[in-house]
């Protein structure tokens, strides 16, 4: 007698977020990227449409990354010292498809430049590098409620990704979001119940739930990646039950947590790569929609993860 397997259907779909708007949307980009839109779990085909493989943004900061392992900061070589040639290398020679650029010098513990001066060198960027961009702040909220607002201004039109924002500090840059076209990055501390309640506030303000993406706040491999899991998955299983205050899509921080690992700090730089793979590859699993990482052999093997993964013939 032939084995009948089981199979959920779900009532739910995550939304649909599209990053970047090339010159026919109004925008300047040469592509765009679409994640999310899933009406299954992960990797489970046959109960429900997944319409878009999971994408992989690199990282580039508008400084010298002074605090990465040399087993990473040797993968760019001598273009640390200039974002524009490391998004460069990264396009040319890493086949990136989305840069995620961090404004790492505006915090006042990294340099602390002014708002304007940031402004013009995203405007420059812009100019620059025609990708799918992701715009993150410095992490100091004070400096990003200033910070991120103006850059979303300077984007005006380029629908990207501005991130991240917190129950303590969205209102401001949501408003600029709203007017300039982007979508945001909501930023939760691994719990479900927070995520749905700021991605509440947010859209109270106006911006539709369809133009936010989660950041649960994961940890890496060994560093409390199974909590961060099983978050995702609850919130995948309320998005999948009609819940849209959750139905967001993922972004993973991967690199960020990937390289704070002691075991990533080794000098044997195929430990720190096959740290973050693991660690990617695992997110996957558990609903991670857009994954942003450092290392490029590291994306190259989560790329190709993906494409084998989606291999369904």
């Amino acid at each position: 007698m032939a084995i009948q397997i089981l199979q959920e259907k779900w009532q739910g779909q995550v939304s649909l977020v599209t990053i970047g708007a090339t010159k026919e949307e109004g925008g300047s980009r040469s592509s765009v990227i679409k994640i999310g839109g899933e009406k299954s779990l992960p990797a489970l085909f046959k109960e429900g449409e997944i319409p878009h493989k999971p994408k992989v943004a690199l990282e580039i900061w508008d400084i010298h990354p002074s605090e990465w392992p040399e087993a990473l900061s040797k993968a760019y070589k001598d273009t640390l010292d200039d974002p524009f040639l490391w998004a460069k290398k990264c396009i040319k020679e890493y086949n990136a498809e989305c840069i995620c650029l961090r404004l790492q010098g505006a915090h006042p513990d990294f340099g602390d430049k002014s708002v304007e001066d940031e402004v013009s060198f995203i405007k420059e960027f812009l100019r620059k590098v025609n990708l799918p961009l992701i715009i993150l702040g410095s992490g100091d909220d004070t400096k990003d409620n200033i910070l991120l607002p103006a850059c979303s201004e300077a984007a005006k039109g380029e629908r990207c990704l501005i991130g991240s924002v917190t129950q303590d500090n969205y209102k401001d840059t949501v408003t600029s979001v709203i007017r300039n076209g982007h979508s945001l990055i909501a930023e939760s501390p691994i719990d479900v119940n927070i995520a749905k309640q700021l991605n509440m506030l947010i859209s109270d303000m106006g911006l539709s739930l369809e133009r936010i993406v989660i950041n649960p706040t994961i940890g890496a491999l060994g560093y409390g990646l199974e909590y961060a899991y099983s978050i995702m998955e609850r919130a995948r299983l309320a998005a999948l039950s009609s819940d849209k205050t959750v139905a967001s899509p993922f972004v993973c921080f991967i690199g960020q947590e990937a390289w704070k690992a002691k075991e990533a700090k080794a000098k044997d730089t195929n430990q720190g790569v096959m740290w973050e793979t693991i660690t990617a590859t695992a997110l996957i699993q558990a609903g991670a929609d857009l994954l942003v990482m450092r290392h490029p052999l590291a994306a190259e093997k989560v790329n190709k993860y993906i494409d084998k993964l989606f291999d369904t013939e």
